[in-house]
């Protein structure tokens, strides 16, 4: 097999198990190496560390994928790593038929995705070295699975820095364009060949059902409290309003919401399930809008989610700029000051709520774009953060690696300081159990995911 041989001051990167070899930390090769085949690594001395696939074209150019030696990527090397992916979901995703089944370099298998909706397997090969493996892939798959189809979603850019073309089609057996899966109890309907990445987003599992507890408990605020009532000689503890009135509005006690960045809806679902009594869904995407329409429609929650199709930058802003106007008007007023016309209408801003979650897409894709990215993070936890009821929460995320936690944490504050606000961080989270990371990729670590209470100064 050939070898490749790294620099004696490179940093032990390798032997604390990063499976990455870039192009720099290389000293030389020996033997001909064909593009996407297996190599030695090897330190300076000729001691072996692992086997991975190589790629001259790529500034990341060796990809580990085994701390022994190998010859090759076989059908039965992807059975026995298949199997262990399985098994492990199969424990931490207990009962769930829909989820990340390969995560790349946190299952040894670089280059590699594979998610799973119910029968039907969607993959991404993002590599060359991936790419040769494609029908060694398939079959390991359909053994270890046995999936009713397998489609391929390789549309990615990330192909080309691997002088790969983007490419998308059938694979396996017969794939509908919808699949519908379940996710915490409710059914998302998947559009594998159009929808983003490969369908459906599944990191966010755990965190979509962690606001659960935000929910409920907002009945005191409009003055609906749980009182003994006596009924037909029967005494029970119903909700009544400030004027002594049974309240029969199921949904009294529950909070309103507002997803920004909604795609599919799937904030919008688990809200609704854990006891919301409105909330406003919102994306930019025409297609994204009507994807998160049918998922509410198939759950039955028509009737309390208002769907918008509008940048949320904007809306954001034009909420908060009608809110202070309000503020402004209402100021004056009490002052009897008349410098204010109130004549002209209030504008359509001004919309408060219980609970706003941000689940924007990546702003920082490389490190060079983290400057901006830290403006668009603050920007929209700014004013998504002013549109918070008192006492209520701020949900907010970032899927961006490059975004740190600690940076991610700090761009919130420097928001919540220009805003005015106290924040109170009740829970911080990552991906779910799905996405495993391997301890000192901190490639891994891309998704924050926070839950902060709201309180003005």
């Amino acid at each position: 097999m050939a070898a490749v041989f790294l620099h004696k001051k490179r940093k032990p990167r390798l032997e604390q198990g990063h499976p990455w070899v870039y192009k720099s930390e290389i000293e030389r090769t020996d033997g001909d190496i064909v593009p996407g085949q297996l190599v030695s690594v090897q330190n300076h001395l000729g001691k072996y560390l692992a086997t991975g696939y190589y790629n001259e074209a790529s500034q990341l150019t060796v990809r580990i994928v085994s701390y022994s030696p190998i010859e090759a990527m076989t059908k039965e090397f992807f059975v026995e790593r298949f199997t262990r992916c399985f098994l492990h979901r199969q424990r931490f995703v207990k009962g769930a038929q829909s989820y990340r089944l390969v995560y790349g370099e946190a299952d040894f298998l670089p280059g590699l995705i594979v998610d799973k909706f119910e029968n039907t397997l969607v993959v991404q090969l993002l590599t060359l070295g991936m790419d040769l493996c494609r029908d060694q892939i398939v079959e390991a798959l359909v053994q270890v699975m046995k999936p009713v189809g397998i489609y391929e979603r390789s549309d990615v850019s990330i192909r080309e820095l691997e002088g790969l073309k983007q490419t998308k089609g059938l694979l396996y057996g017969d794939c509908a364009k919808h699949v519908d899966i379940l996710e915490n109890g409710l059914r998302i309907r998947v559009d594998i060949e159009e929808g983003q990445k490969t369908g459906y987003f599944f990191d966010q599992r755990e965190n979509r059902a962690a606001i659960a507890p935000l929910m409920t408990g907002w009945g005191h605020r409009s003055g609906i409290n749980l009182t003994e009532v006596e009924e037909n000689g029967v005494t029970q503890m119903l909700p009544v309003n400030a004027n002594g009135k049974v309240v029969t509005f199921p949904l009294w006690d529950g909070a309103s919401v507002l997803e920004c960045f909604s795609h599919t809806g799937s904030f919008t679902l688990n809200a609704c399930q854990f006891g919301a009594k409105k909330v406003t869904c919102l994306d930019i995407s025409e297609h994204a809008i009507e994807s998160a329409r049918t998922n509410v429609a198939l759950n039955g929650f028509e009737d309390r989610v208002e769907f918008v199709v509008a940048d949320a930058f904007e809306y954001l802003r034009t909420q908060v700029k009608g809110l202070d106007e309000r503020k402004l008007r209402s100021v004056a007023g009490a002052a009897g000051q008349a410098k204010i016309d109130t004549s002209k209408p209030v504008g359509t801003g001004g919309r408060t709520w219980d609970v706003v979650i941000l689940d924007p897409p990546a702003f920082a894709k490389t490190k060079s774009a983290v400057e901006g990215a830290c403006r668009g993070y603050k920007d929209i936890n700014l004013h998504g953060m002013k549109l918070v009821n008192e006492g209520g929460y701020l949900v907010t995320a970032s899927c961006s690696y490059h975004m740190h936690p600690e940076l991610f944490l700090e761009t919130i504050h420097a928001a919540a300081t220009d805003a005015g606000k106290l924040l109170r961080l009740i829970e911080f989270r990552g991906a779910g159990m799905d996405h495993p990371r391997i301890l000192g990729v901190d490639e891994g670590h891309y998704l924050k995911f926070a839950i902060f209470e709201v309180r003005s100064k």
